[in-house]
């Protein structure tokens, strides 16, 4: 069966729901960053790492999110069959990928983003980060304007946004109020009984 290498907390919490959602059987391991085992199977040393029975292993969030999707259609977590909705599934992909998770840098390590010892420069580079995310929160917010999900039905995007607004209740310090939208989502799927199996098992660790 498959493998999945997560990192509590971090962005392989969406496989981790995925794999829930589909209910085929896969293991699970948990490490932390820099552990040998997750350099092992990435030398990048990132998580998630899907690793197959063959031995083959997939890293990049998104890429292991458009896997599963396609390995196991009959879970209905593509959004759709036609060439529009895949094009609006990479699009969704892409903006997580590209624009929302880089965007929780600049809070995550201002260190990276500043030559500056003063606290007051990482400050101002973690307030970068969070007009940012903010920015892309507004964004996400109108597309979901009535729907129940990103893609108008249930796919592997909206377990990609999970962990980013998650990230976002508590970083930001108004929280995700200001997106009504964005915050009915993630109570959304916080509310399934298999995501809360996930969390369970990831934060009871």
């Amino acid at each position: 069966m498959p493998k999945l290498i997560y990192h509590t907390g971090a962005c392989s919490l969406a496989p981790h729901v995925v794999l829930e959602w589909i209910g085929a059987p896969y293991e699970e391991q948990a490490v932390e960053f820099g552990d040998r085992d997750l350099l092992a199977a990435n030398p990048a040393g990132a998580v998630p790492v899907l690793i197959e029975d063959d031995g083959w292993t997939l890293t990049q969030c998104g890429a292991i999110l458009h896997y599963l999707a396609r390995k196991h259609p009959q879970a209905d977590l593509a959004g759709g069959d036609d060439a529009r909705a895949a094009a609006e599934l990479d699009r969704w992909s892409s903006f997580f990928t590209g624009d929302l998770h880089p965007s929780f840098y600049p809070i995550f390590m201002p260190q990276r983003y500043t030559t500056s010892a003063d606290p007051a420069a990482r400050d101002a580079v973690q307030e970068a980060g969070r007009k940012l995310v903010r920015k892309r929160l507004k964004l996400l917010d109108a597309q979901l304007d009535g729907r129940d999900f990103i893609l108008g039905r249930r796919s592997v995007v909206d377990a990609y946004a999970f962990p980013m607004i998650r990230w976002a209740a508590n970083l930001l310090p108004e929280g995700i109020q200001a997106w009504p939208n964005v915050q009915a989502l993630h109570d959304r799927i916080a509310a399934d009984p298999a995501v809360q199996r996930v969390l369970a098992r990831e934060e009871g660790e």
